[in-house]
Formats: C-alpha cells, structure tokens, sequence
C-alpha cells in the first residue's frame, strides 16, 4: 500500500510540475456565439496537441472594445500576446510604432517554418507592409456576401433557387415580398463594410485616394465615397426604407439576428454568419454574390477583405514568442484551416485548405459557402485591392451615424455622404500628422 501510495504521489506531482512548466499564451478575441465556440475548440485542440504551451482565449467585448482595452494595456504592461484585431484596425496598428512584433519576426526567431507564399494573395497583401514582411496573421478572414431566405422567396412568387444578382433585380424582390406581406424584405448588417467599402470595389469605383491607403503614402489618403454611383446608391436605399422595403436594424452585427429568426427575407454581411445561419436557420436559405449596378463599367469586380487578423504585442518573454509561433503554426496547418473555413463561412487562409475543402466535395453539397472565395479571386485594380486607412474605426461610427440620418428621413443620400467625406478626413488629416511625427 505505501509504495501505490507513493506511486501516486509521484504521479501528483509529476502532473503538476507539467502543468506548472506549461507556458501560458493569452488570446483577446471578440468572437461571439457560434464563433465563440470555435476559438474555444481551436484552443483546446491546440492546448491537447502539446504539453508546452497552454492558450487562453479571453472575450473582451466587440471589436473598437478590445482595442480599447488592448490600448489600456499596454500603458499598464499587461497586454495580451496576442490581440484579435478587426480589419479597419491595421492601418492603426501599423503605425503604433512599439506596440506590436511583426509576425514573419515572430515566426523567424522561434524558427518555425512560415511561408506567406502559401496564404490567398488577397488576404496575405492586406497584412503585408509596403516593404514585404507580414505584420499579423490572417485568422477569421471573410468578405461580404448576401443571404436569402428561399421559403419567404416561394411565398412571394420568386424563383428560390435564383438570387438576384443585381440592384435593380434586389428592388423588385424587395416589392413582392411585401407585397406578400413580409414585414422585412430586406435588412442590412455593417453598413459601412457592406454599402461604402464593399459596394466601392465591387464596382471598381474610388472609395479614398491614394489607392484607397494603400499605396507607399496611403497616410495621406481622404476619403471621395460621395460620387455620383454612391449618392444615387443611396438615394435607392433611402426610398427603399420609406417604403418599408428595407428595414435598418442597427450597427455592426445587429442586423444578423433578424434574417435568421425569418423576420428578414434577404440580408448583406459577413461570410462568417454562415456558422451561425447554417446552424440556427429553420429555413431554406441560399448564398449569393453581391447585386451590382449593370450600367457602371466595371462591375462587378471584387469584394474586400473583411474579419480579423491577429497581433502579437510587444514586451513579451522569447519562449512565451515561441509558444505563439507553435499556435499560429497550428493554426496554418492544411487540416485545421479547411476545419475552419468549413464550420464558420470565413475564408480559407490558406490555398492547400481551399484546395481540400474543394477536393472533399464541400462546395458541392453546401452550395454559395465558395462564394467568398471566388469573389475575392477577381483580378484586382487600384480601386479594389482593399482599403486601409487610420482612424478609420472612428470613422465607421461616422459612417453610422450620417447614414442613420438617411432613414429617420433628417438628411438627404448626398448630404450624408458629404458629411462623411468632410468628417472623415478631419480624422484622416489628425491621422497624417501622428504618422509624420
């Protein structure tokens, strides 16, 4: 009996030194739902794959709330290692000088194989300094697509199996579902990202100068998203709300939740709903490309990317470094990244997943979840590369704000974006000034 006892204890004890040895990785996400599920199981798979290295997902809030808190943080010295970071945030990122270590560094010092040739071109560039290195990784990657509810369409006398592919044939689906007594035909999430960014390169119009911030002095870039194509873009949407045929729902997300309880025949937002449409819906429902304007040259062109990448902070110990490499590593691999882009809409990061996900017949029996994909694989131009500029979290709540003076009916399409366009580049300006110093 003393020797199982001792036997035991040995085991305690060797149990706990382990798990004392491990080193701890804290992940800030802003994942929710479904999404949330998924950053949990990506950190238990993980965590069972080795005895290293231990990552811990935290939730702090919505995207502008964790880097709130990320800001705070670090003045304090208790940043994360890592920091989910949404899309609008990089070029804010890039120029906070200190704060954060480039990934391809992070991935070289550890001496983990890291490749960016091996990621979508589209998704790889975005993250990609002027002068080649990656600055953060590419996780929750997505673009916009539309969604359509095929039972509401039968009831209306639409074809269900045919989304429309352009505006003119979205306003008269819009008709005959309230004409058939829909309350919501059509509702829209992340107005910003869906009608200005997405509704920019999608047809090839200039959304800001400088290649949209893009190019080597993208800091000085001022926003022109209040052309002729966008004022009469929304002009329509305007009639549209007056007429009860598009109903706003709020910001960012808020719109998602009436398109899958039914109240919502047709929504716009992220590839990455999926997860939460294909497991909450109790319709039929399809996936379609975004609707054009036929008479602009150039459309449709491409979508932009969208979702989240992730930053390592600065100020971190080199074996903790190392244990974010092995996670992002992880991350990379083929299996886990078709896994992924299967189970939540995002887009795959990387070509050999896209390549698996094809090769298991996946687009075939989901049909529309390859939507995002082939979107974002349009040859690209100077006006549809992407967008990239600072400030620019606050100025997706000016984006908010001016257009919401558009559905109370208290400004005119032109007087919003005009508003806009004035606001937004006395933040693009601030911005210019803080870059140069």
């Amino acid at each position: 009996m003393k020797f199982r006892h001792l036997a035991l204890a040995a085991s305690l004890l060797a149990t706990t030194l382990a798990a004392q040895a491990q080193i701890e990785i804290q992940w800030w996400h802003s994942m929710t739902a479904v999404n949330n599920e998924w950053v949990n199981d990506l950190a238990k798979q993980f965590n069972a794959s080795q005895q290293d290295y231990k990552v811990v997902p935290v939730f702090k809030g919505t995207y502008p709330e964790s880097m709130t808190a990320a800001i705070a943080a670090f003045r304090s010295g208790t940043t994360p290692h890592i920091l989910q970071v949404f899309e609008v945030g990089t070029a804010t990122m890039m120029a906070s000088k200190g704060v954060t270590v480039p990934v391809a560094k992070v991935m070289k010092d550890a001496g983990v194989a890291f490749d960016p040739s091996g990621y979508i071109p589209a998704v790889a560039a975005y993250y990609t300094a002027p002068n080649g290195q990656m600055l953060s990784f590419p996780f929750n990657s997505s673009t916009t697509v539309f969604y359509y509810n095929k039972d509401a369409f039968r009831k209306a006398g639409l074809d269900p199996d045919k989304a429309p592919t352009t505006w003119p044939e979205v306003f008269e689906a819009t008709k005959k579902l309230k004409a058939s007594g829909h309350a919501c035909p059509m509702t829209l999430a992340w107005m910003g990202w869906t009608q200005l960014e997405s509704f920019s390169t999608w047809h090839n119009v200039e959304f800001a100068t400088h290649k949209n911030g893009l190019d080597a002095e993208g800091y000085k870039a001022r926003l022109k998203m209040n052309s002729p194509v966008h004022v009469r873009h929304f002009e329509n949407l305007a009639r549209l709300a007056k007429d009860g045929e598009f109903v706003y729902r709020g910001r960012n997300s808020n719109a998602e939740a009436s398109f899958v309880s039914g109240e919502c025949a047709m929504i716009q937002t992220s590839s990455g709903f999926y997860g939460n449409v294909s497991k909450n819906a109790k319709f039929a429902y399809g996936i379609s490309t975004l609707p054009y304007y036929p008479d602009v040259k150039g459309a449709p062109q491409n979508t932009v990317i969208g979702g989240a990448s992730l930053w390592v902070m600065s100020g971190k110990k080199p074996a903790e470094y190392k244990g974010v490499a092995k996670f992002f590593q992880f991350l990379s691999d083929t299996k886990v990244q078709a896994a992924s882009h299967q189970r939540t809409g995002y887009l795959p990061i990387t070509t050999a997943a896209y390549n698996l996900t094809n090769a298991a017949g996946f687009y075939e029996k989901h049909p529309g979840t390859d939507v995002a994909v082939n979107q974002m694989v349009r040859k690209v131009t100077d006006n549809s590369r992407g967008i990239r500029l600072g400030n620019y979290v606050q100025i997706r709540t000016i984006e908010d704000e001016e257009t919401e003076q558009i559905w109370s009916g208290k400004k005119t399409a032109r007087e919003a974006l005009d508003a806009i366009v004035t606001r937004g580049n006395e933040l693009l300006a601030k911005f210019e000034k803080s870059y140069k110093k």
